[in-house]
């Protein structure tokens, strides 16, 4: 693709002509494949290209997002999202493993059984616009960022899932004395049952591919920016003046804002790491500290070092707080 981004976010999805067939995606695909092989399973999920990563409900199988499918994609989303999500191998394979859960949990309707309920929760539970998430809790497994498996009970199975099909998990000595165990055993416990059981929802329907999608990407990205932005209104001017000062002391003077811009990398870098937030909500962070910092004038006059880490403490709070919480990602 020889388009520059301007063109590229004035076209359609449904005009922009990539596919699965050829690329990375399907080793991948056939990596995870394997992976079910080797723990007896006969289910195996489609997959095609829609906007986002997704399974649907109505039929078990993997929406794998376009940019995947296209280096000059990856590279406007990046621009567009400062991530891309599923890039790095195993992070899409981390991906592939979570939405495989919620695929098997549809094909074979567990989430209807007692027992999937008494552990995981009501799957009809109203999905959140926003969640807390407790970092402290072992009451969940850790496999997406975030904490995402206290985002929902479907969301709880699928992370669970993930980290029982993952290979060479040690998942039994890794969760030993956290509550989380006993949805890891159940989940090892009805695997074996299914073993080479056809499922009984077989659908391979593609739902919102990308031949069906007349949305630009330039009206996709605005929406899915939005999806990560929230109101901040308390610009954190008290905590700002313990890290910066008004003046520079006698010392030369280095602006704050200068200093923020040039570090904006490694420090949403760092707070993304540290919280799950989005870098994206993070940048947004970062842009309202450096306005506030001209708009103060404050000068950075103690070592950088500290004040980076300092700065990184002030972004983690900030950042949460800016959505007020974590956000999952919608399922159908």
């Amino acid at each position: 693709m020889t388009l520059s981004d301007d063109e590229l976010l004035d076209l359609r999805f449904c005009d922009l002509g990539v596919k699965l067939d050829g690329t990375y995606l399907e080793d991948r695909i056939e990596m995870l494949y394997a992976e079910l092989e080797q723990r007896g399973l006969r289910f195996r999920p489609h997959c095609w290209l829609s906007d986002e990563w997704f399974s649907s409900d109505d039929s078990p199988g993997i929406a794998i997002p376009f940019y995947l499918a296209h280096p000059r994609l990856m590279k406007l989303e990046y621009r567009q999202m400062l991530e891309v999500e599923g890039a790095a191998k195993d992070w899409c394979m981390r991906l592939l493993r979570h939405e495989t859960g919620h695929a098997i949990d549809s094909a074979y309707r567990l989430r209807r059984r007692k027992r999937w309920q008494e552990l995981f929760g009501k799957p009809s539970k109203p999905y959140p616009d926003q969640y807390r998430p407790n970092p402290r809790s072992r009451n969940y497994v850790l496999h997406l960022e975030g904490w995402y498996a206290q985002s929902h009970p479907v969301e709880d199975f699928a992370e669970t899932f993930a980290v029982w099909l993952k290979p060479g998990s040690v998942w039994r000595s890794r969760y030993r004395g956290w509550p989380a165990l006993k949805k890891l055993e159940y989940v090892d416990e009805v695997m074996r049952k299914l073993g080479g059981k056809v499922a009984p929802v077989r659908t391979r329907k593609h739902i919102k591919p990308l031949s069906g999608n007349r949305t630009t990407l330039r009206e996709h990205y605005r929406a899915k920016r939005g999806h990560y932005k929230g109101d901040y209104d308390d610009l954190y001017d008290r905590d700002l003046r313990r890290v910066f000062s008004p003046d520079s002391n006698g010392g030369p003077r280095r602006s704050a804002a200068a200093f923020l811009n040039r570090a904006r990398a490694e420090l949403r870098r760092v707070v993304a790491q540290g919280t799950g937030q989005h870098p994206y909500t993070i940048e947004q962070v970062i842009n309202e500290m450096i306005v506030r910092c001209r708009e103060l004038k404050l000068q950075v006059t103690a070592p950088e070092p500290l004040v980076k880490l300092q700065t990184a403490v002030i972004l983690s709070v900030g950042s949460v707080n800016y959505v007020q919480g974590s956000r999952p990602r919608i399922p159908l």
